[in-house]
């Protein structure tokens, strides 16, 4: 089996924990984190399986040609890398309460960039038991990655990320 990759950022906080806690569930030999500060189209194309993981930005930070945080940064590479053969999954955190209107857009937005680069996602989440206004993150009624809202639903963050895991598992082989 070939090591699965977890491309996260930015580093420290809530993103970093749940990588941390994929890569303990997965197994810690399976799997390789990758900060995406720094990380370019190379590093993406030596693995095979893909997990993203981030935190919430606005749309505003995705398109500007001057974003200094690490996945504005970082973003480009996405359109440069081959995911033909690749497995690939979204986990991305948001706030559910202040900013209901747009739940975890970015992870709509990571994975419709992916998508437009040719990758097929994997892990859809049903959005049943989650309280949003909007999100670009549905795709045909389901979120296309995991949300998980560490600032006001903590309690459900294992959980959650144990019944994607389950998911995740036929596709990517742990």
């Amino acid at each position: 089996m070939s090591k699965i990759a977890i491309f996260y950022g930015p580093v420290g906080g809530a993103v970093n924990r749940v990588a941390d806690m994929i890569k303990a569930k997965i197994g810690e030999d399976k799997v390789d984190l990758v900060e995406v500060k720094g990380a370019t189209a190379d590093d993406l194309n030596k693995y095979d399986k893909i997990i993203f993981g981030l935190s919430t930005v606005g749309k505003d930070t995705w398109d500007s040609d001057f974003s200094t945080n690490d996945w504005g940064k970082f973003m480009p590479e996405i359109s440069k890398a081959d995911y033909s053969e690749k497995t690939v999954a979204v986990y991305g955190l948001g706030d559910h309460v202040t900013y209901a209107h747009a739940f975890v857009d970015h992870i709509g937005l990571l994975g419709k960039e992916l998508m437009n680069n040719g990758a097929v996602l994997v892990g859809p989440v049903d959005t049943e038991g989650y309280v949003f206004d909007e999100s670009d993150a549905v795709v045909d009624g389901k979120f296309i990655g995991l949300p998980l809202d560490e600032d006001f639903e903590p309690e459900l963050t294992e959980e959650r990320v144990e019944a994607w895991l389950e998911v995740l598992k036929p596709d990517f082989g742990f």
